[in-house]
This record gives C-alpha cells, sequence and structure tokens, in this order.
C-alpha cells in the first residue's frame, strides 16, 4: 500500500508585526486543502499599542531635542539667568527617562509576545493542523526580528542616556549650586 503524500502551502503575510490578528492563513486559490477555509484562521495578538507608545514617546523626545537645542544655542543668556528654564529641563529629562524605559519595557513585552505569536511550534496548535490525522503543518520560513531586537537595545541606551544627562542638567538647576543671596 502506498500512502500518497502531496505538500500544499499556506500563507499568512502580515506587514504590520503588531497586527497580528489581522493577518489570516491562506490557501493557494483554487486549491482545496484539507477541506477548511483557512481564512478564518489567524495569528494571536495585537501588539500595536505597545509599538504605538514606543514610537510616539520616540518622535515627541526627537522634538523636545531640537526644541532644547535651538534653546541652548540660539538663547543661551536667556537660560543661563533663568532660574525656571534649568529647572523645567530637569524635570524634563527626569520625566523623559522614566518614559524611555516605561515605553522601551512595554515594547520588549510585545516583541517577546509577538515572536511566541509567529514561532514555528504555534502552528502545530492550530485546529486543522492537530485535528486531521495525516495532516502534518510546519513553517516554510520565519521572519527575522534582528531589527526588531536592535530598537529595543536602542530604547534601553536612550534611558541610560537620558538617565546620564539628568545628572548635567541638575548641575544647571539651583538645587545643586543655590543662588547666593547676601544680607
Amino acid at each position: 500500500m502506498v500512502k500518497e503524500v502531496s505538500h500544499l502551502l499556506l500563507q499568512s503575510f502580515f506587514f504590520f508585526f503588531n497586527r497580528l490578528n489581522q493577518a489570516s492563513f491562506q490557501a493557494v486559490p483554487e486549491v482545496n486543502v484539507c477541506d477548511i477555509k483557512w481564512n478564518e484562521y489567524v495569528l494571536i495578538g495585537d501588539y500595536s499599542s505597545s509599538a504605538q507608545f514606543y514610537v510616539t514617546f520616540a518622535v515627541f523626545v526627537f522634538l523636545y531635542c531640537i526644541a532644547a537645542l535651538l534653546l541652548y544655542v540660539g538663547y543661551t543668556n536667556l537660560y543661563r539667568d533663568s532660574r525656571k528654564l534649568p529647572m523645567i529641563d530637569f524635570i524634563i529629562t527626569l520625566v523623559a527617562t522614566f518614559l524611555w524605559l516605561v515605553s522601551t519595557s512595554a515594547w520588549a513585552k510585545a516583541l517577546t509576545d509577538i515572536k511566541v505569536a509567529t514561532s514555528p511550534k504555534i502552528i502545530q496548535e492550530l485546529e486543522p493542523c492537530s485535528k486531521h490525522p495525516g495532516v502534518t503543518c510546519y513553517f516554510d520560513s520565519v521572519t527575522s526580528m534582528g531589527s526588531l531586537n536592535v530598537s529595543v537595545i536602542f530604547g534601553f541606551l536612550n534611558m541610560i542616556l537620558w538617565g546620564g544627562n539628568a545628572w548635567f542638567v541638575y548641575k544647571e538647576t539651583s538645587l545643586h549650586s543655590p543662588s547666593n543671596t547676601s544680607a
């Protein structure tokens, strides 16, 4: 008795890796794969909020850096003569350091969940693969996540950079060197 083996291809394309719940599996048109409507099966997870928080915060920090640079370079006398501007700058630096930690941690957790949701093991858990005898499902290829790992590393490096910068901004405030008031 000879068992007939056929290899049929199912694909799931996801360009926005953070919205996996919108990426359904698709069979080659006009090919019946196990009498199953594969477009009803999707990957698990919507990680868009973590990614959007991370990117939005990074954009706001970039805009703040441009504004601060203009203030430091163009209006140095205004910055040095004011007691409030260095204090505001110090508070913003502390808040930015904390938010770098929060946003990067959220993005790192979402990235870990994305890796689990797109791992080769997940396809074995799909109903058609587990409940149909003789059907073997496997991944043909998995997208590399190296650039996403780098984004997490850069997020934590930014947190360290902003935390170190807080010391230099602190030295500009009246907390470090109180003003000399003679009696």
